[in-house]
């Protein structure tokens, strides 16, 4: 079974002023020359990560990773202002300008795999083909199944803890809930609110528990950041329309894809990856039967290394040979 690549550090690392106030990290590692292909993370509010780096071969990839607004080392942190998903495409397009990258490689998983759908579906003949991990669709139903009781189903004790904070007669609409709290200008009950919303989600994120997950997702930097722009993002619905990625299917339909999903996804379920392959001829789904939704569970890890390999062994001509 294949494992991470070993740690490297950026060559490269910068802020992209973007629009006021936003200033978007991002970094380049690898091989300078190699195929661009740019992690796109989950969230959204997540960061990135150092290790998010170790899923290609340094030798033959140039690997971009960038921070969307509101998080990581992005500044300024958990903000909400000017923070949608027309302009995190923006910012990908922008950020590609900047590098001078003609065409780049997408990966990325959870919300990263919603986000990097939508800027192909914008900008088509930019992407090489995609990686993509753990599909989140966000239509109303994949929001509904993890924030108003489809996963508590699956996990009724952690449910409990995480609508412990929020009154019987708020219980409804538990997004709105969260929402208000950590829009509050209580910092406390905001950190508070932070960390039960985020731990939430860790929990449900790997088919074993793993407590480290849990303590990555509860720091209060990623909690606040996480929490805050999850919940401004999923009360806009995404800020796109219900069940739009598969609606514009046929402006990628040409896009090489490979799709990676673990059978016991319970943060965003199986049946989003099917309707995605089901309506992405050139797509290949490799469903693993011993995982959940983390990137770092072994037999995903596993099929996300084989398929940069794959995509390496697909294009890497194309950027050796010029003929």
């Amino acid at each position: 079974m294949l494992v991470l690549y070993p740690d490297i550090k950026p060559y490269r690392s910068d802020l992209l002023p973007r629009q006021e106030p936003h200033e978007i990290y991002f970094e380049e590692s690898g091989s300078p020359d190699g195929i661009p292909v740019l992690f796109v993370h989950g969230g959204p509010g997540g960061g990135c990560s150092t290790s998010d780096r170790c899923f290609f071969d340094p030798e033959k990839y140039r690997i971009i990773l960038f921070d969307q607004r509101g998080t990581g080392r992005s500044t300024p942190h958990a903000e909400l202002m000017h923070n949608n998903t027309q302009a995190l495409i923006e910012d990908m397009e922008a950020l590609r300008e900047h590098l001078g990258v003609e065409q780049w490689l997408l990966f990325g998983g959870s919300w990263g795999s919603t986000l990097s759908l939508l800027y192909a579906q914008a900008h088509p003949d930019k992407v090489l083909g995609m990686i993509l991990r753990g599909i989140f669709l966000c239509r109303q139903k994949d929001l509904d199944w993890l924030y108003q009781g489809g996963a508590a189903h699956i996990f009724p004790d952690h449910w409990e803890a995480f609508i412990k904070p929020i009154p019987q007669a708020e219980r409804d609409n538990l997004l709105s809930a969260y929402y208000q709290r950590l829009t509050s200008a209580n910092e406390l009950a905001q950190l508070s609110a932070a960390k039960a919303w985020s731990q939430w989600e860790a929990q449900c994120a790997t088919l074993r528990p793993n407590q480290e997950l849990v303590n990555n997702f509860t720091a209060p930097h990623r909690a606040i950041s996480m929490a805050r722009i999850e919940t401004h993002y999923f009360i806009h619905d995404g800020f796109i329309d219900d069940n739009q990625i598969l609606n514009n299917m046929d402006k990628i339909s040409h896009i090489p894809s490979i799709i990676v999903h673990g059978r016991y996804d319970m943060v965003c379920t199986l049946d989003n990856a099917k309707a995605l392959h089901d309506a992405w001829p050139e797509s290949e789904l490799k469903i693993i039967r011993d995982a959940g939704h983390s990137s770092r569970e072994p037999g995903t890890v596993d099929a996300l290394i084989r398929a940069t390999q794959e995509f390496a062994q697909r294009i890497e001509k194309d950027f050796t040979d010029p003929a």
